[in-house]
């Protein structure tokens, strides 16, 4: 990579330097690289991102949808002739493996690409009058100025998912990254004031959650938070949002299970779990960190995953040869750790992995070996999320108790289901609780035509991507065109 650049805030169109900030970095957690600085953001700086966003908002609101997705579709043309540059510093700043990385950026392609067509569509309803000669329908309008704040695992696409969402909906936004991630994040913001965007329109302020992010949030001018994180802080961020009757939504995360019943295809559910499992090291919301398995087929499935997973090429994750990257951060392989011990204690059986890899360019990263657990259902390594490459299998006698098991935590992200048998399959449709399932298939793979998000503790019922991406970006208004020149009465003209 060239030398490390030093960034600013993007506030009103222009990259700015506040004088007196603090400043942090990234680094690389393959080898501890610094790769680029940033601004610790402050609150003055999230008010006048705020106030950039909010003098843009009359503008914005007012071009045309189809020409906002003009910009859109060129923001989406420059990431896709960047994404080999943008892939290999989504794989040095977050870690995961370069396919990965490159699989981020085209995430972040698909879903602006997508939204741009939005602004053909914007869709309201029609529907008939109880009365003569008086027309009703719907039409959609944007919130305002939003705060999107989001994490590190997916460091273009995520943003992407709000930022794109939001913009085509005519709102203006403040963007806080994580910050282990800002580069990426600064990267994303810089095509979009490549592609055009308006100066004001989109925001950029970097800095702790707990300074800017509180600022964005308790600032009545912030007509909407869209928030993906860890859910102690996802709760705080709802709660002290309602206090402003702002539109919260949320994306917490998942304990995500993967069934293999009996009559599955082993070889299918094997290449599904270890993907699930240990893709992103496991530092995906929708990673499978539950593998439950029919009693007839779980000695059988076990030992040939150990046995693949005993294989596992862990390393530098540019290396396309590698299987599974670094965790993300100091604090990520310190919690992930802890999470080994636990299982440990718990009394349950590790069956490989369990360990910090050590040794040459180990000893420069935060690498972990790839951990699998033999566990009974309720201990805490089971239920509890982890969010590293840490898996805990369960056994269980049936398909009524595969599915017991799988709803008995305190989320409902994602699920699995691998069997031949059709009527099973569309029972666990219905009876999986969670917003996502896939059958014969991993609990990763989310398309972007599609809504993703969840249940229980995994968020508060909202969902992004797909058609119904724009309903947490915009207000609808009902409107009644009454053309037959009399007075009519709604409930009391009826049938006249």
């Amino acid at each position: 990579m060239s030398e490390p650049r030093s960034y600013g805030l993007f506030i009103d169109g222009a990259w700015v330097e506040p004088a007196g900030r603090q400043r942090f970095s990234t680094r690389n957690p393959t080898n501890g690289d610094l790769l680029a600085s940033f601004v610790a953001g402050e609150k003055d700086d999230a008010d006048a991102a705020v106030t950039a966003a909010a003098r843009a908002f009359a503008a914005w609101r007012s071009t045309p949808a189809p020409h906002r997705g003009e910009i859109l579709l060129r923001a989406a043309e420059l990431f896709r002739r960047n994404k080999e540059e943008l892939g290999v510093i989504v794989t040095r700043e977050m870690g995961k493996v370069i396919a990965e990385g490159r699989g981020d950026v085209q995430e972040s392609i698909d879903f602006v690409e997508y939204m741009a067509g939005e602004g053909r569509r914007l869709a309201g309803e029609t529907v008939p009058s109880e009365l003569h000669h008086k027309f009703c329908l719907t039409v959609r309008q944007p919130k305002g100025v939003v705060a999107c704040i989001t994490p590190w695992n997916f460091p273009t696409a995520i943003p992407n998912w709000k930022i794109a969402a939001a913009l085509i909906c005519g709102n203006t936004v403040v963007f806080k990254p994580a910050s282990n991630t800002a580069l990426c994040a600064a990267k994303v913001v810089e095509t979009y004031e490549q592609a055009g965007l308006p100066k004001g329109v989109l925001n950029f302020v970097t800095g702790s959650g707990g300074v800017v992010g509180s600022a964005l949030i308790d600032d009545p001018r912030v007509r909407a938070i869209s928030f993906t994180g860890g859910v102690e802080t996802g709760r705080e961020v709802y709660v002290r949002g309602a206090k402003g009757l702002k539109m919260v939504h949320l994306e917490l995360g998942g304990k995500n299970p993967q069934i293999v019943l009996d009559d599955a295809d082993l070889a299918l559910a094997l290449e599904g779990v270890t993907f699930g499992a240990f893709g992103t090291s496991g530092q995906r919301c929708t990673a499978t960190s539950r593998l439950i398995v029919h009693e007839k087929v779980y000695d059988q499935l076990l030992d040939r995953l150990v046995e693949r997973v005993e294989r596992f090429k862990v390393g530098d994750p540019i290396d396309p040869t590698t299987d599974m990257g670094p965790v993300a951060s100091a604090d990520q392989e310190s919690k992930v750790l802890s999470y080994i011990e636990i299982g440990k204690r718990e009394g349950a059986k590790l069956r490989t992995g369990g360990t910090k890899l050590t040794g040459g360019a180990y000893d420069r990263g935060y690498f972990i070996a790839p951990t699998i657990f033999e566990t009974r259902h309720g201990t805490r390594i089971s239920v509890e999320e982890i969010f590293g490459p840490v898996l805990s299998v369960v056994k269980v006698k049936d398909y009524a108790e595969a599915v017991k098991v799988a709803n008995d935590v305190p989320y409902g992200l994602s699920s699995s289901i691998y069997t031949r048998d059709v009527n099973l399959a569309f029972r666990a449709i219905e009876e999986l609780e969670a917003g996502i399932t896939y059958i014969n298939a991993p609990t990763i793979g989310a398309e972007v035509q599609l809504p993703f998000g969840g249940v229980k503790n995994t968020g508060n019922g909202g969902r992004e991507a797909g058609s119904v991406a724009i309903e947490e970006f915009t207000e609808i208004k009902t409107v009644f065109i009454d053309f037959s020149a009399r007075l009519q009465k709604a409930q009391i003209d009826v049938g006249e």
